[in-house]
């Protein structure tokens, strides 16, 4: 007998589909488990080598310095031209600390049984302000050069060209008594005279560098001035050039109404009865006796202003370097920040200086005030003074009326002219204050790690926190003093007179000179009148 095989089974293309996807299914499931068994391999020798990965702190303390820097510029708490300048010269100090830091958390993870690995995913940061240090580094040792080339045309000498003068033919023409002139010289210096006369007369000083004699007659064609009359409506303007300058000298009536656009030169004007308006870009500003309100616009703080016995309001606005006024009978206003010093002497007006650091109102200055970079000093005011500021030492004597200071890192010293009412609040330093004889007040102070000496007979109090109150006299005026990580001094001092000088209207004021203002800067001598005919 004979054995059969059995007949195989008849062929299912389902069944085969199936068989062969579950195939693919366990080869793509043991692919992707030596995957996972080679990353956790990897990662287990990564972390036994080096440690797990974190981040280092010097990146979020970078972010938090530039914010606390960014939001003091945008608060006014500190100024753009000082930071950058300071930048420039200490920026190299970000980098240090960066590494000090750097260094600080090395020693730290060295202490820890597993080590780390530091992120650095901020030195795209540290380059780009080491970038801005470089940039701000070089513009101020170029910046100077820059300045001096834009307003003094001195580049062009730099390169040996000679220098070619010539003296345009005066112009001369009658205009309307009440006149409005506009003065308009973009490269060179503008001097503004009144003459007795109903003459406009223009005289020009051209200064051209160039090799040849035919180009610099083509330099001085392109920035001689024109004198176009128009009504009452004058015009005295230069287009400028660049490789020149124009000295422009102007003589009008004394009723003109004048408005001046310097944009690299300096202006002086003198003698002008119905005030002047003036626009000053790189350049410095004189005048004297001028009658009217007197507005002046600057630019980059790089000026110098001056003015003398002003017979109106005066309104400066803008960055400026030096102010110096005195004999001022009308109302000054300053709006703007201020690089250099301040001197103001017998203001008959009100006094409002605002800075981005400063906030000053006098009622009446027949004294002197003076500011810079670290002291305010207010000498013989009459009427309320306010006060504030911080980083300057403040020092208010003769106060014919009411004083308030607000202060911090420096000192604080009122010395009123009688019982005035006095609040002073001082963060980080001293309050002092010096009272007449004839003082009358009810006493209120407070300081917090300091000291209080007086020498009148109020009650002080605590320990660390220490408190004074009581009357002096009568209490007739209020006196409030506070000061954080400060002494608080109440002293006796002398008698002032009982109402300061009043000035002498008949008497033609001098330019001030005072002895101890050595800042006083000496105004830039006018050109003499010209001789009328």
């Amino acid at each position: 007998m004979s054995s059969v095989p059995p007949n195989p089974p008849p062929y299912d293309p389902k069944t085969q589909w199936r068989a062969y996807r579950e195939q693919q299914r366990a080869a793509w499931r043991a692919q992707r488990d030596a995957w996972r068994a080679q990353r956790h391999a990897w990662k287990a020798g990564y972390m036994g080598a080096y440690g797990p990965r974190v981040p280092s702190m010097v990146g979020p303390l970078i972010l938090i310095g530039i914010g606390i820097v960014a939001l003091l510029l945008l608060t006014g708490r500190i100024a753009a031209d000082e930071f950058w300048t300071w930048y420039a010269h200490w920026w190299p100090l970000l980098l240090i600390g960066a590494g000090l830091a750097l260094l600080g958390e090395w020693a730290l993870d060295m202490r820890r049984q597993t080590p780390v690995r530091r992120s650095g995913n901020f030195v795209g940061i540290l380059v780009l302000l080491a970038l801005l240090g470089f940039g701000a580094s070089g513009w101020q040792h170029m910046g100077p050069w820059f300045n001096n080339w834009g307003d003094n045309n001195d580049f062009f000498n730099s390169f040996g060209l000679p220098e070619h003068d010539n003296d345009q033919q005066v112009l001369n023409s009658q205009i309307p008594a009440n006149a409005t002139v506009d003065i308009e010289n973009p490269r060179g210096d503008v001097s503004v005279t009144a003459g007795d006369g109903p003459n406009i007369q223009v005289q020009a000083h051209e200064v051209a560098f160039s090799d040849s004699d035919s180009e610099a007659r083509n330099i001085w064609h392109a920035e001689a001035p024109h004198l176009t009359v128009s009504g009452s409506a004058v015009l005295v303007k230069s287009e400028g050039n660049s490789k020149g300058r124009l000295t422009l000298t102007v003589t009008v009536p004394k009723t003109a109404k004048v408005t001046v656009n310097a944009s690299r030169g300096d202006l002086t004007a003198a003698g002008l009865n119905a005030g002047i308006t003036a626009s000053v870009l790189h350049g410095d500003t004189h005048l004297n006796a001028i009658t009217g309100p007197v507005e002046a616009h600057f630019s980059n703080g790089k000026h110098d202003f001056s003015a003398h016995e002003i017979a109106g309001d005066l309104n400066l606005d803008g960055d400026c370097n030096d102010v110096t006024l005195s004999e001022i009978k009308g109302r000054v206003t300053t709006n703007g920040e201020i690089f250099g010093q301040v001197h103001m002497e017998n203001i008959s007006g009100p006094v409002k200086l605002h800075t981005s650091v400063t906030d000053i109102t006098v009622a009446e200055l027949p004294g002197d005030l003076t500011l810079d970079s670290d002291d305010l000093r207010v000498t013989e005011a009459q009427g309320a003074v306010h006060v504030t500021t911080h980083a300057k030492d403040v020092d208010l004597s003769q106060i014919y009326g009411d004083s308030y200071v607000e202060n911090r890192d420096g000192r604080i010293s009122v010395e009123p002219a009688g019982p005035y009412n006095i609040e002073a609040k001082n963060d980080k330093g001293d309050v002092e204050i010096t009272l007449p004889p004839n003082a009358s007040g009810t006493v209120d102070g407070r300081t917090r790690n300091g000291d209080i000496v007086t020498d009148y007979g109020l009650t002080v109090s605590g320990d660390e926190d220490k408190t004074v109150s009581g009357k002096i006299g009568s209490g007739t005026a209020r006196i409030y003093l506070s000061s954080d990580n400060g002494d608080i001094n109440i002293k006796k001092g002398p008698a002032f007179p009982a109402a300061p000088p009043a000035p002498n209207a008949d008497a033609a004021p001098k330019p001030p000179t005072p002895p101890n203002a050595p800042h006083l800067k000496s105004s830039k001598a006018l050109p003499p009148e010209p001789e009328t005919e």
